[in-house]
């Protein structure tokens, strides 16, 4: 029991995982649809890529307000109107009759859809420390981790069952269950005398202080390299299933089941690891793992003209491994560096990671799927990139050695 919120670190774990699913739902639901919607609305694959990019624009302009809003209003009251926002978008998307209705509710949606994933980090913080912070955002991941596999299952369902705009009928519907939830069940972690004043000097000195962190923008680049490995098979989800491997709408399980199994064991190994393996470590390993699947991804698809499922598969769940076992370690540790500022630290977090998203879904996607040879290429360039951050972040932390305890957990017994 997380005593000064009245509630168990399970149920709390189970709340802000499900308010996490918004994003992979809203984005891996519509994967099975994309040929369909591209007959019905008139336009071609890139357009339909735009759907992806323009709900990740709007999800990162509104990711650098979701995590002030809540320092200055509170966590559950921001949580709530944008589930709301996001349920009157999904519908807004149901009845689109052409693709540039489409794209706006999409816009809307990301607006709203951050909501649960960044103030949920700030809750994580608000509820607990140090090591139990690192298991109970572990826990998290677990269950987040479920959603993008099952997403795009239920979107070939309901498109074998229904129209593409059932999808987004199931969507609203998600959203109304998580309104429910959230009133009844999600206590409110940030009391008022803790709460921040919103006005803009206030909010623009607070992320000119976040993003002037030296240490906070080598971290947040360290994951977000880091998790573009993934993403840009997760963004390629369509050519990568369909076009590559020759699957059909209704397998995409058999991309995505292994790919977040990979998460889900790494976020299990992740939070048995909290208080008995240096943090530093643990991220070393990750690291390594993904290391060892780009090699795998290259080496196999140079010299296979057809790739099979399973080859072509088992790199990315070694990536989402690996990636397990680095975010919670780097999460926890930009929240961190600014104890006052949490809601405003995962914003600009967030922010980053999803401007880089954005880019992946609208130009590298495109321009590396049409064979699996580039993919793996893209995604280990990816990795190596955010290695090379991770490592420079190490190297500054040797050289100002007071400020380790600030940045990672390098100690089993430290607190975070």
């Amino acid at each position: 029991m997380i005593s000064h919120l009245g509630i168990t670190r399970t149920r709390l774990a189970f709340i802000l995982g499900a308010l996490a699913m918004f994003g992979p739902f809203s984005i891996d639901t519509i994967f099975p649809a994309f040929a369909v919607m591209e007959r019905d609305l008139g336009v071609d694959k890139l357009a339909m890529q735009q759907t992806i990019s323009s709900y990740l624009l709007g999800y990162a302009a509104m990711s650098l307000f979701h995590g002030p809003l809540s320092d200055a209003l509170g966590r559950k009251p921001v949580i709530l109107v944008g589930i709301v926002i996001f349920l009157f978008s999904s519908i807004g998307a149901a009845l689109a009759s052409t693709l540039d209705q489409l794209l706006f509710f999409r816009v809307m949606q990301g607006l709203s859809a951050g909501v649960g994933l960044i103030v949920g980090r700030a809750v994580v913080r608000d509820a607990l420390d140090g090591d139990d912070a690192q298991k109970l955002m572990s826990q998290i991941s677990m269950i987040f981790g479920v959603a993008p596999a099952i997403a795009p299952v239920i979107g070939g369902w309901i498109l074998g069952l229904s129209h593409w705009r059932g999808i987004f009928w199931f969507l609203a519907v998600f959203a109304l269950g998580l309104l429910v939830m959230a009133a009844w069940l999600l206590p409110e972690s940030h009391p008022k005398e803790k709460r921040l004043p919103l006005n803009l000097p206030v909010l623009a000195g607070g992320y000119k202080t976040i993003i002037g962190n030296r240490r906070f923008r080598l971290l947040a680049l360290a994951g977000t390299f880091n998790f573009g490995a993934l993403f840009l098979y997760i963004a390629s989800a369509p050519a990568f299933v369909l076009d590559i491997l020759k699957l059909n709408e209704q397998q995409f399980v058999w991309f995505f089941a292994p790919t977040i199994a990979g998460m889900i064991f790494g976020a299990f190994i992740s939070g048995r690891a909290a208080g008995r393996m240096k943090g530093e470590r643990l991220v070393n390993i990750g690291f390594l793992v993904c290391g060892a699947a780009t090699l795998w991804n290259l080496a196999y698809h140079c010299f296979v003209a057809q790739p099979s499922v399973f080859m072509s598969v088992m790199p990315t769940l070694l990536i989402a491994f690996g990636i397990a076992l680095v975010f919670p370690i780097l999460t926890i540790a930009i929240l961190d560096m600014f104890p006052n500022q949490r809601g405003s630290a995962s914003s600009m977090q967030a922010f980053v990671s999803l401007l880089s998203n954005a880019l992946i879904a609208g130009f590298f996607s495109p321009m590396l799927s049409d064979s699996a040879l580039q993919l793996a290429a893209g995604a280990g360039c990816f990795t190596v990139l955010g290695f090379a951050f991770w490592r420079w972040s190490l190297a500054i932390d040797a050289r100002c050695p007071d400020s380790v305890a600030e940045s990672l957990p390098l100690e089993p017994t430290d607190k975070m």
